[in-house]
């Protein structure tokens, strides 16, 4: 007999909601419309985690190529921040405290006063 624990996701309907609108609006403002055929910003779920990624064409190609910039992730009803290195790892950035809300988390890398999150 297998026994299997149900886990129940941080990340409830109302909060992705809100988190999506605030993304969107995000990468909206974010890259100006003139420049968006040369970088293009945007994000995606994956379970409790919220990737922000830049998009910009490869060289010599059609194809578009996705550089992740951060990651938030809902951890104890508190949202950490993450960087990922050269080897595709995600690391918790330490001198971020993970905070309930979400829109100082993204203005903090945003503002990127270390150069960690955007090339």
């Amino acid at each position: 007999m297998v026994y299997t624990r149900e886990v129940t996701p941080l990340l409830d309907p109302f909060t992705k909601k809100r988190v999506e609108k605030i993304m969107s609006e995000y990468v909206e403002q974010k890259v100006p419309k003139q420049v968006r055929d040369q970088v293009k910003l945007n994000y995606k779920f994956r379970g409790d985690h919220v990737t922000l990624f830049q998009e910009r064409p490869a060289f010599k190609s059609d194809q578009w190529v996705q550089l992740e910039v951060a990651q938030f992730r809902m951890e104890q009803n508190r949202w950490s921040v993450h960087w990922k290195d050269s080897k595709g790892k995600w690391h918790f950035v330490e001198d971020i405290v993970p905070d309930e809300n979400f829109e100082k988390q993204l203005k903090i890398v945003d503002e990127d006063q270390r150069g960690l999150f955007w090339s």
